[in-house]
């Protein structure tokens, strides 16, 4: 069935799919962004923010035995939902399976012509920086 994060692709897409229109879709991006956990002040610096996401966003990754891990959060309310759903995708993962795995879930949940272009570019800006994330653990590894 591939990797975990086709697997956790799947269950996102099955997830959206149980709500019939994009008013309740909104209202689940909202709530997931609201239960983002905490993120400390000390990384809300100029260096972590990703460029090209109109509103703020701050973005963070380590690496622990082989796996990515990130830490975000926007000041923006459907924002930090698409932050969740970015986490819930790919946080925890393998950078080669991050590097893998196209984000299918955009297409699927037709993101792109439900957020407005701003947040369309900022989601395409988030999902650069994963990549880069990845891409830097593995050289690095």
């Amino acid at each position: 069935m591939g990797n975990e994060i086709q697997v956790a692709q799947q269950e996102l897409i099955e997830d959206f799919e149980l709500f019939e229109d994009w008013m309740d879709r909104y209202q689940y991006l909202i709530d997931m962004g609201r239960r983002l956990p905490d993120f400390p002040d000390a990384l809300r610096t100029d260096e972590n923010r990703i460029r090209g996401c109109q509103s703020q966003v701050w973005f963070v990754a380590k690496e622990q035995d082989g796996r990515l891990h990130f830490e975000a959060i926007s000041d923006a309310a459907i924002v930090s939902g698409l932050i969740a759903l970015l986490l819930r995708l790919y946080s925890g993962r393998n950078p080669q399976d991050i590097l893998d795995t196209p984000p299918d879930f955009v297409a699927a949940l037709q993101l792109e012509s439900h957020l407005s272009p701003t947040r369309s570019t900022g989601l395409s800006s988030m999902l650069v920086a994963i990549r880069r994330f990845a891409a830097d653990a593995l050289q690095a590894a």
